[in-house]
Formats: C-alpha cells, structure tokens, sequence
C-alpha cells in the first residue's frame, strides 16, 4: 500500500475593478493597482486527501459567481508550472457543472487508479474573470502563478518581472542549509513541507553521479494522441546493451516501439500515441535504472453542428442532436446547470450515439422540461432552449341554451377531440356534485351533464372546464313556468332551419361514419304533424341507423355512422288545420379518398427510382390534396416515410436507394377529411445502374467478309449483372452505326459476318443490363477486310512427340492443333499410306484435328501421319501410336538341376509379348502338402533361376509369370517336373568359436568443432568418443575442470558427449576441452567458444 498526503493551497485574489477604466501606465511611481480580496468567493474550498494507490481520488471546489459579469475560468496546476488541462485523459478527468438557483459553479479533478508520480504534488488552483485588463496584464507579463497574498504591488514591478529570468526554487533550496528551508518555502510559498523534503531528498539522491549514464531520461514527457515522440538517453559505455520497460513490462522493438543506437545515445521512439502509451517507462543499463513519465494529450473535441431551439407541445417527443469531431468522443448534457447520465436521468430521458452525433431523447415533453440544454466537450459547448405549450384542445360540439319545464329532464352535451381529457361541470361558478338526481358522464369525447326532475332552483348559468386547460364551454338553463290559458289558440305551422350554409341552400356536410343529429324547430297551434322524406321515400320514426325523433316543438333527423349511400335530397313537412310549410335540405356525405392505384416502377438509376400511379378512383367528395409516400425492403416489415409534406404530383423519384436491393413502393392519398389506406405495394423493383464500358476489346482473326472480335466483361458490373452484349460497325468516316446481332449475345467474344471486302470498319462494343447500354468500347484503329495468307503449322503436343503407349480396349482421343490462313486441307495417313480404317475416326475444324479411335486394338499400332496444307505449302507431324496388353505365360518350365536344398528352373520366353519388351518374371513355389503358393522371385529379368532354402523331404512344384508394363500374365507357366528335397547322411561340424578381443584404448571418431554463440542464448558444443572398456570423462574449460557447476549439464549418450552451457555471458567465452581416460590410455579434443553479445543496428531519421 502506497499513500501520501496532497496539498492544496487557493489563491482568490483577483483584480479590482479599476482596471477597467485606469489605464496601467498611469500609476504614479511606486503604486501599484489594488487588488481586492473576494473572500467570499469559494464556496467550497479544495480539501487534503489521503491518497491509496490503485484507487481514484476527487477533488471539489465550488465558486459562487453571484457578483462576477462573467462566467469564471478554472485552472488545475501541479507543482507550481504544470497546467493539468493539458494533461487530460485517461488518468486526469475534468468536471464544471453550474447550479442556476444558487449560481454557484461546482469544480471537480478525478484522477483515475491515482499513480505514484502524482503524489506529494502540490496542486493550485486559479479562477481569474476573462476581463480585457487581465489579457492586458497577462501581455506585460503577470505570474499568476504568485504564492504571495499580493499578487503585484506596481506597474514597474511587473515590467521588471517580464525581464527577470523565472527562479529555479529547487536548486535555491539544493544549495541552502537545513536551517534555511522553512524560510524558503514561506518566501516561495511552499505550504507542503514534507512532501517538499521528500522531493529534496529525492532529487538530490538523483544527483548523484551515475556510472552507466551519461544523460538520463527527463522527468516527464508530453505527446499529442497520434504523434510521435523520442526517448533519449546518453550511456558511458557505447557497446553496453539497453532494456527499456513500460509500467514494469518490457518493450519489444516493433514498428510502434523503434530502438535507435548511434554512438553513446540510445534512443526509443514511439509512433501514433494513443491513450495505452500514457504511462511510467524507464530504461536499464546493467543495474542502474532512469525513470521517466509520459502523458498523452487527447485533441479538443469540438462540436461542428451545434443544437437548435425546440418549441413543441406538451406529450410530443423532443430531440436534441450535436455532432463532434470524433467518433466515440465523450460530451456531457446538462439542464439548467444539473447534469443529465444514464444515472439522473431515469426513464424520462435517454442518450444515444450514433458515430458522431449524440442525441438527447426526451419521450414526452410536459412544461417541467421547459429550460436550457447544454452541451459540453472538452474543445467546446453548445445550448439550446426547450419551450413546451399546452396541447390545444378542439371542441368538437359545444353545450347549448337549454329551456325546461317543470320535472322535465335537462341534459348539456359536449364534445372535444381528446377522449383522455377529464373536466368538471360548474353551475354559477360553483362545482357541480354528482347525485342522485344529478348524474355526470365522460363516455369518448362526449361528457354529459344530466339533471333529472328540474327545479326552479335548478335554472343558471352551467360551464364545463376541461382538466389542464384554459378554455371553457358555458350555457344557460331557463325554468319555464306553465301559464293554463283558456284561451284557444290557433297559428299555422313553421319550421326554423337554419344549417349555417351560404347561399340561402340547405346543405349539410357530414364526414362517413360520424353521427348526423339536426335538431329543427317547430311551431304551430294545434301541433302540427311531422313528415320527413328522402326523396319520395318516406322516413318513419322506428328505430334504425336513420330515424326520426319527435319531442315537443322539436323534430330530430338523425344518421348514426353515415354511409355515402345516405347522400341525396331531403324534404320535412308540417301540417295543421291552420296551414302547411316545408323545408328541403341536401346531405353531402364526404370520407377519405380510396387509395391510389397502379402503382408502379418506370425506371431505376443506381440510387434511385421513378414510381408513377393513378389518383384514387373515388376522391371521397373532397378535392385530393396530394399523396403521401413509403418504401421497404423485401422481407422487412417496416414502412420508411419518403415524405413528410403532401405531394401533389403522381410521378415521384425515391433516392439514397441501395444498389442491388429489392424495395417495394406504396402511396397514400390525403384529401381534406384525412389519408386513405394504403395503396397496393408496387412490384418489387431493383435500383440498379449500367454497367461501364467493356475492356480490352481486340480484332482475333480477319477475312474477306468476316471480323471475329473479343473483349472482356466491363470492369463495374454492379448489381444488374450482364444480359448480353451488342456489337455495331461503321465504315471509317461515317457515323451510321450498323447492329451486327439482333438479340445480345452472352458471350465475349463474336464474328461479325456480311463485310464489304477490302474495306476498313470500326467496330464497338456495348454491354446490356436490365439498367440499359452501357458506354461502348471501340477499337482505335479502322479494321481492313481482307484475308491474311498464313502459313500451315502444326503445333504437336509434347506427350505426342514420344511414342504414345495405350492399352487395347481403351479409348484414343488426340487433339492437334494448327495454324494457317486460308483454312488449310488436312488429311491423315498411316504408315504412309492414306488412312482408310473406319475404326479409326478423324474430325477437323478451323484450329485443330482430332484422331480418336472408340476402342484400341493392337492392329491400330504403327505410325500415323498428320499433313496440312494451304496451295504449295504444307506441314506434316508424325505420331507413334503402340496399343499393348498383357503378355501370354512362359513356355517350357522345367526344373534342370537339384543339389542340397537348392533346385534351378528354366524356361522359354512367351510367344506372345503383349505387343511390347518383356520386362520380368515372377516365381512362384508350393509344395505338394499344402499346394499353397509362395513367391520366390519378383521381376527376375533372366529366363532361368535358383530357389534357395527348400525344404528336406518335400516334394516342390513351381510355376512362371511374365511380366511387361501392363502388368502379369493372366496365366501362368507351370512346371512339367518336380524338385524333390531327398535327406542325406551328411554331418556339420563347426569349427570351435574363438572370443574376439574388443579391448582398445579411448578414441575420438568425431572432435569438437569451434562455435560462435550470441549472449543469453542457451548453446551446446558435442563430440563422440570410442573406447573399451568404457572411458571416464572429464569437460574443461581453460584447462581448468568444470565440476558440479549448474550452469552446465553434461551428458553421455552411446558415446556421443554433450556439454550444455545454460545462457551464457561474456565470460564463458574460452578454450573448452573434453578428455576420455581408460586403463589403456587417455585421448582429448577441444574448440573455441566466442560468445558475442546483442548489437542491434538502426537508422536515423533525417529529421527530428
């Protein structure tokens, strides 16, 4: 376990505001501007933190910037030069977050698994405004960096300050005495004293001369990520090796990780730095070791597309969208000054990355998001504003004047456009309670207020007010009293219609589907009789989608979901003793257009399409607006809109296409009511391109009326593939292009015929897809047609310039080709005589002939000639044909002679040979118990042998294989006679076994061999000795006897000696000797072993 303590000191010191206006030149000598102390400014000041290696550290320090113009500017430092923000990355993390409601801006540097190096650092901590007086101090050359309370006292100060070279407090604090630090450290502002002491321990044990280095390594090293940067050392000894290790592990040289040795400097260079390389490394030299530490400084992340202000609705979906420079690149969201992560942000809000764009998704927007969003990277920020209003609510019916009488029943009725809207019913201004006389509903969009048995009391002014928003629907209740008159009364009837339409016409537009209520007045004493009728069709009041309802002195004409069907003109008339009127009025029913039809793909492009359609057949009563479009891929389910805005043209051009697949179209039609169902999907279609020109297009061959042409398939063929290609030629000079082929033609290659004779073409080649004509490729040079006179060559294959051996019953199939203009005459001969054979066929065409017999013979075997001829000239080839088969078996074996356990045959040669050489025999025995064959000899080459090792007292028969290059005899030759193995009296006496004497004195048959063996690598140096009885080893090194040293292993393997050296070093370099003793004498070899140390050469760049 590591620790240490780490000391912070604040300085909160900061120019008055005077130095806005008061020029600094203008001081008067020996005063100074004055800097006012803001003691209040840090909230929360940094705090000393015991550090345990491996875990991370925080640091938090709040700024309250209720009395500062402008946002105030932290700075991390360590010791009293090192500015940490260029230091961020991997181990150094910085955070600013900024609490609008208390303006207090919140500070924080986390060091990641916190290294030793950071320890007993003092880091300081600055906030200065970005006034233009700091900017102008910073010019004349201002420390900021000051431990002192003070941080300038005059003008002329600070000039001479610029000039004063920058003060080295270590090497102060090198040279003074013990008693003279803490002196020091208050005069430079040093508050750390221990941490100090270590560090002047340390630096002066480091001071220390070094035996192996001459330079060592700096203490620390700055990189860019992605550059490149050197490590360099001077050594005393120029031929000593060097090791050099990265957090303990060594480096192997690579083409990241280069080594470089000129003279006394050894250099590491180590290319495109990444976040990995930020790390302790340190370079070795026998024992002795020099530490150094390299930080890798990531770019500034910037924000190339900055966020845009939303202004939405309350429950819609918002998204905010940046885009930096860098994939994968870290940015922080805030609201308000709060941090937005995974951690805060719940369920309300999700981040998302796609590459280089970072989005804020907020799933429904209510006015509790309403504020700013910020955006921050390393290299930049970025804000937004996010204003959320209240959705508007649509009254779809609103509640009418109601007039009752006594006991009657009053209902007000509503209708709005969202069904989930709650509200509550007020009467006079005070809430209306359900019970149970009073019966409140909310069924749909439709609320209902209903009062049963109406009271006087019960008259007023009635309003509904929906729930979350500013509006209101008001109607009046009136009580009417019932006045008995005996009066009697007669008026003759009336009808009050009114539908609100122009032009004086009763139309009534009702969208299909939607409930058709006209409620219409009536007057007329006595109470007249109602008559509604559609046309001559009368209506009744029965029950039914449309009916009539009749209440007193009103006559409802409902629809319930109105059908087009239910279009046309209608008529209510009302009768009395007194008189009649009438009313006619027209119901328009209108709907959404049906869908369009005959969609359909015209034509393709590599990215893109051209869809075309028909309007809908029925445009549902209401002009068509425009259309809507969407596409997938085959055997996906989703729909991609192409349009957002209504379209008005039939014909559109669907783009950002992928080559190759398959999509299908559909439309929808939008008319003033709403969008129709979507149309039938389009046939599948696939965007596609032509392909480029073919390559490499060449004449093959010319005659008087013909042109053969080849090429090769174009080089871009994309996803439409090739159907075929078309070939055109023109004389030279014109530009009428002539189609040599009607249909395309799927190969590459092609011989225009019809040709004028001695005229010169130009030809071209185009390549055809389902996309059209690809560019052509035309030859660049005019063709002449004219015959070329070529002479006759026979090219004959190689296995045909020797013998050709086959086996009867196999098939013959010879191809020989030819060259020659005009076509030459080819004819075969056999053993020169014209070939008549009908077994043996030939076929010939314009290249080549072919000779081919279905089934050999032995006849077919002799020499066949092959003549081509064109005129006077002419080529011939001979080909040597041998059909052979197997050979017939040996005649006249016989057994000759019999001696001992031996018997010799002989025997003739077959008659027939199988149409080739002889090249063996086989021999086989049995005898006459067992009458099992045993092989004596295999491709015995002479008609005659001896069989060996018979067997005494058994009676052998033998039988005879000939052999040729189609293998045995089928039959073999059989003995006429047999060897019969008689027993003799005969008696062996061996002569007496005499013991050899193997006894010699030791000898080396193989010697030691001089090597040259590189350092650290394991070697061995062997040799062989002989000697008997067995000899006693005895390995030396420099004439010096190598005992039980485990550096070496001696081993002894049937007389091979091995002397195994474990690694050597340069000082098991010498004579190595090997000596064999036994009781007959003694023998000894020896060799040379150089060991070399590990030299490594390098190059230089040219330029550092």
């Amino acid at each position: 376990m590591c620790c240490a303590q780490i000391t912070f000191s604040c300085f909160n010191s900061y120019f008055s505001y005077s130095l806005h206006s008061t020029p600094i030149t203008d001081h008067l000598p020996g005063e100074g501007p004055q800097l006012s102390e803001l003691t209040g400014l840090f909230v929360l000041r940094p705090e000393s933190v015991t550090a345990t290696k491996g875990k991370d550290i925080t640091f938090v320090a709040k700024v309250d910037s209720s009395n500062l113009i402008k946002r105030p500017v932290m700075k991390w430092l360590k010791g009293k030069w090192l500015d940490l923000g260029s230091k961020a990355g991997k181990h150094l993390q910085f955070k600013e977050s900024y609490d609008r409601n208390t303006k207090v801006h919140i500070y924080s540097l986390c060091f990641k698994y916190n290294l030793c190096e950071c320890i007993n650092k003092e880091t300081i901590i600055y906030i200065f405004r970005e006034a233009s007086s700091i900017f102008m101090c910073l010019k004349l050359g201002l420390h900021l960096l000051s431990h002192s309370q003070s941080i300038l006292n005059t003008t002329r100060q600070k000039k001479e300050r610029k000039e004063e070279p920058e003060v080295d407090v270590w090497e102060i604090l090198k040279n003074a005495k013990p008693c003279d630090y803490e002196k020091i450290a208050f005069q430079y502002g040093i508050t750390d004293l221990r941490g100090m002491l270590k560090r002047l321990k340390k630096m002066k044990a480091e001071s220390k001369k070094s035996d192996a280095f001459l330079k060592k390594l700096d203490p620390a090293y700055s990189v860019d990520k992605g550059q490149k940067i050197h490590l360099t050392v001077e050594v005393a000894d120029p031929d000593v090796p060097v090791k050099w290790f990265k957090n303990g592990q060594e480096i192997k040289p690579s083409a990241k990780y280069v080594f470089e040795s000129v003279g006394n400097k050894r250099t590491l260079t180590i290319n495109k730095c990444n976040l990995s390389d930020d790390a302790a490394y340190e370079c070795v030299v026998g024992e002795e070791k020099c530490f150094t530490e390299v930080f890798v400084k990531e770019p500034p992340i910037t924000i190339t597309k900055l966020l845009d202000d939303v202004h939405t609705v309350v429950g819609e979906r918002v998204e905010f969208e940046v885009e930096v420079s860098e994939e994968g690149a870290n940015v922080i969201w805030m609201k308000d000054g709060v941090e937005l992560n995974r951690d805060t942000a719940g369920s309300k809000y999700r981040l998302k990355k796609d590459g280089k764009r970072h989005i804020l998704i907020i799933n429904e927007a209510t006015k509790e998001d309403i504020g700013t969003y910020y955006v921050y990277t390393n290299g930049g920020e970025s804000k937004a504003e996010l204003e959320v209003e209240d959705k508007e609510l649509e009254v779809l019916q609103n509640i009418a004047d109601l007039t009752v009488k006594a006991s009657e029943q009053a209902v007000f009725k509503c209708e709005v456009s969202d069904e989930k809207v709650t509200g509550k019913w007020f009467k006079d201004g005070v809430e209306v309670e359900a019970s149970d006389r009073i019966k409140i509903s909310h069924i749909g969009r439709i609320h209902k207020l209903t009062i049963n048995d109406v009271k006087a009391s019960d008259a007023g002014d009635y309003t509904f007010v929906p729930d979350g928003y500013a509006l209101s629907l008001s109607a009046k209740l009136n009580f009417l009293e019932i006045k008995i008159e005996y009066v009697p009364r007669q008026d003759p009837p009336k009808i009050f219609l009114d539908t609100g339409s122009s032009g004086g016409k009763n139309n009534i537009t009702v969208v299909a589907g939607n409930k058709l209520r006209l409620d219409v007045q009536i007057t007329g004493e006595p109470a007249p009789t109602v008559c509604w009728m559609k046309g001559d069709q009368v209506l009744s009041e029965a029950e039914g989608r449309v009916r009539v309802e009749s209440e007193k002195n009103v006559c409802s004409f409902v629809i319930e979901g109105a059908e087009k069907a239910d279009e046309g003109q209608y008529s209510i008339t009302v009768t009395n003793p007194v008189g009649e009127d009438k009313a006619d009025l027209f119901v328009r029913v209108v709907d959404v257009p049906n869908p369009p039809e005959n969609v359909k793909c015209t034509s393709v492009g590599e990215d893109s399409a051209i869809i075309t359609w028909d309007p809908p057949a029925f445009d549902g009563g209401v002009a068509v607006k425009g259309y809507l479009m969407e596409r997938k891929k085959i055997g996906s389910p989703r729909w991609t809109k192409l349009n957002f805005d209504v379209y008005e043209s039939t014909t559109y051009e669907a783009k950002k296409m992928i080559e190759g697949v398959l999509y299908e179209m559909r439309v929808f039609a939008v008319n003033g009511i709403g969008i129709s169902q979507p149309s039938a999907s389009s046939k599948p279609f696939m965007p596609i391109a032509p392909t480029s020109e073919p390559t490499r297009l060449t004449v093959h061959d010319v005659t008087d009326s013909t042109c053969a042409l080849k090429w090769l398939p174009p080089e871009k063929i994309g996803a439409g593939g090739i159907d075929g290609y078309i070939i055109e030629y023109c004389k030279e000079g014109s530009d009428q292009w002539v189609r040599a082929n009607e249909e395309p033609v799927g190969n590459i290659h092609y011989r225009v015929k019809g040709l004028p004779v001695g005229e010169k073409m130009l030809f071209r080649v185009i390549a055809v897809n389902i996309a059209g004509h690809s560019p052509p490729a035309i030859l660049s040079q005019a063709v002449t047609i004219r015959e070329i006179m070529e002479n006759p060559k026979i090219r004959l294959p190689r296995r045909l310039r020797t013998k050709f051996i086959t086996q009867v019953g196999e098939k013959v199939n010879l191809v020989i080709p030819f060259q020659g203009k005009p076509r030459p005459v080819v004819t075969w001969y056999k053993d020169g005589v014209p070939m008549e054979d009908r077994t043996v066929g030939t076929r010939t065409s314009e290249v080549d002939t072919i000779l081919f017999i279905r089934s050999a013979e032995r006849v077919h075997s002799g020499k066949y000639t092959l003549s081509v001829q064109i005129e006077n000239m002419s080529d011939s080839a001979d080909i040597h044909i041998q059909v052979v088969e197997k050979p017939g078996p040996p005649i006249a074996v016989h057994v000759t002679d019999i001696w001992g356990f031996n018997a010799a045959l002989e025997w003739k040669p077959p008659k027939d040979d199988g149409n080739c050489e002889i090249i063996g025999y086989t021999i086989q025995k049995a005898d006459k118990k067992t009458k099992e064959w045993f092989t004596v000899y295999e491709h015995n080459r002479r008609p005659s042998c001896t069989v060996s090792d018979l067997v005494m007292g058994n009676e052998y028969s033998f039988r005879v294989f000939s052999e040729n290059i189609c293998g045995l005899s089928d039959e073999p030759g059989i003995s006429k006679n047999t060897a019969v193995i008689t027993k003799t009296g005969l008696l062996y006496n061996p002569s007496p076994y005499k013991e050899m004497d193997v006894s010699s004195c030791p000898k080396f048959t193989a010697p030691l061999v001089d090597r040259s063996v590189i350092a650290g690598y394991s070697a061995a140096i062997s040799c062989a000795v002989r000697g008997n009885p067995k000899p006693k080893i005895i390995w030396m090194k420099n004439r010096m006897i190598l005992g039980e040293d485990p550096k070496f292993l001696m081993q002894n393997n049937q007389g091979v000696l091995t002397l195994n050296i474990r690694k050597p070093s340069l000082f098991d370099g010498g004579r190595y000797s090997c000596r064999a003793i036994n009781d007959l004498g003694e023998d000894e070899v020896e060799c040379t072993l150089e060991v070399r140390g590990m030299s490594m050469q390098f190059s230089l760049p040219t330029t550092m």
